[in-house]
């Protein structure tokens, strides 16, 4: 039997929560992801395409989002006006110098649906560049979302516990030790010129570490 009467679990299913989500190294494209799904309401049993019963969904830190490899310099956003000669090209990065929000808002904007009802879901998302949030805002936040991807942790902020129990996966050789020293060849039998030449050397050096013993 649930504890919740059926009024208070109507009240929870038909009203709009303000969420909140940190952005900070985080994809564009799985922030968005998560803020569509709650913007359109697709969470909720109650759920119809036609219905608008999204929540609220605050964004921060958006300033300091992640891209994987080369995306800062390789993704182009692309804008026409119609009219002659307003063609305009950025690239991610001039745009998130330009306005650290408007990578996310168009990522959020192309997962929503095509229709009339986009322009009323884009209402209900709140996006700040950095951790500082209005009092209006904080009073009103009902949830925090968890990432949708973990943040590796740095070398520096594991303890000396946490390193020592890592599984070591090699043993580390000295710079000075030699595997296997029956692998070298002598050179006693070589004339100086043969030892001395830099070719030679290297020649000698890759029979000797690659060559199967006899």
């Amino acid at each position: 039997m649930s504890s919740f009467s059926r009024s208070a679990q109507q009240w929870a299913t038909f009203a709009r929560s303000w969420l909140l989500i940190d952005a900070r190294m985080q994809p564009p494209g799985k922030i968005a992801s998560v803020c569509s799904v709650r913007l359109q309401g697709k969470h909720k049993p109650i759920y119809h395409p036609l219905s608008d019963i999204g929540d609220h969904v605050v964004v921060m830190n958006t300033r300091h989002i992640a891209f994987s490899g080369n995306k800062w310099e390789q993704k182009v956003y692309s804008s026409h006006t119609g009219y002659p000669g307003s063609f305009k090209q950025l690239t991610a990065a001039q745009m998130h110098q330009k306005d650290p929000t408007a990578i996310i808002k168009l990522a959020v904007y192309g997962m929503l649906p095509k229709n009339l009802t986009r322009r009323t879901m884009m209402q209900r998302l709140q996006l700040f560049p950095d951790d500082l949030l209005p009092d209006d805002i904080l009073r009103n936040l009902t949830e925090e979302l968890p990432q949708p991807r973990e943040i590796p942790r740095k070398l520096s902020e594991y303890t000396q516990e946490e390193r020592d129990a890592f599984p070591m996966l090699w043993t580390p050789l000295s710079r000075n030790k030699v595997s296997h020293p029956e692998y070298f060849i002598g050179t006693a039998h070589l004339p100086p010129a043969h030892i001395t030449s830099g070719l030679n050397r290297q020649k000698l050096w890759h029979r000797s570490t690659f060559s199967d013993p006899q």
